[in-house]
């Protein structure tokens, strides 16, 4: 019987450090992730078309990444068949895989838009703008990568909030680049690339949002895709509500 639990024992380690080992992955390649949204930030306010390049040489890593990482998670269904809120963390980290991906694709537009920024304009429309909503979308991702470390749904509904804050920061900043071509036509080109830089960040606050809502699904079980904020307070137990 002793020889029994202490199989069980070393078996039940071993399980706990191929979940640690996958999550420990996952962050590294989400703190990669941002990184490139942070160099992509810089090649389109600086206009450097050589810091574009790098960024997009990125993908290959970040895609890599990807595909080695979500076949531990593979392997771990295969072999534990974990159950409960094992499984769900495993689930949780292969979708926020797909989403990290896809940060990493919206990085690289970023990139090509300030290579064609690069040979348009002296200087990005809407400077301020991009800094804002970067600045939002760049500690949304942040944020959410610590809250699924740190197992913290409550953090994680934070994070999701700051959604609304990215729609009104580009409300503002559209109007500001239909402003400047109304005011110059010979600008219009470079306040399109502007445009699509910006939606690019949008998109990149989607799925900063994702990796958030997967780090509800993960701590607290309950699926609050597709909710509304003020929904979603009333479908997470009382611990994980703001006070």
């Amino acid at each position: 019987m002793a020889e029994q639990d202490s199989h069980r024992q070393h078996i039940s380690g071993q399980f706990n450090q191929e979940l640690e080992t996958a999550t420990a992955h996952m962050l590294e390649m989400g703190g990669l992730v941002e990184k490139q949204v942070l160099a992509a930030l810089s090649a389109l306010l600086e206009l450097d078309s050589g810091d574009a390049q790098s960024v997009m040489s990125l993908d290959k890593a970040i895609n890599a990444r990807e595909v080695e990482i979500d076949d531990e998670c593979f392997r771990i269904l295969a072999r534990r068949q974990p159950a409960a809120g094992d499984l769900r963390l495993v689930l949780a980290i292969s979708k926020v895989l797909n989403d990290l991906e896809r940060i990493g694709d919206e990085s690289s537009r970023v990139a090509r838009q300030a290579i064609a920024l690069s040979e348009q304009a002296e200087e990005a429309p809407a400077r301020p703008w991009i800094q804002k909503i970067a600045a939002i979308v760049i500690d949304m991702l942040r944020s959410a990568l610590d809250a699924f470390a740190r197992r913290d749904a409550q953090a994680a509904l934070a994070v999701a909030r700051g959604d609304e804050e990215i729609d009104a920061q580009m409300a503002g900043a559209m109007t500001a680049l239909a402003d400047a071509m109304r005011e110059d036509p010979d600008y219009v080109e470079a306040c399109i690339t502007a445009m699509w830089a910006l939606r690019s960040f949008e998109r990149i606050g989607d799925h900063a949002r994702n990796i958030a809502e997967y780090v509800i699904y993960m701590v607290e079980g309950v699926d609050v895709r597709h909710a509304e904020l003020d929904a979603v307070l009333d479908l997470l137990p009382a611990r994980s509500r703001p006070e």
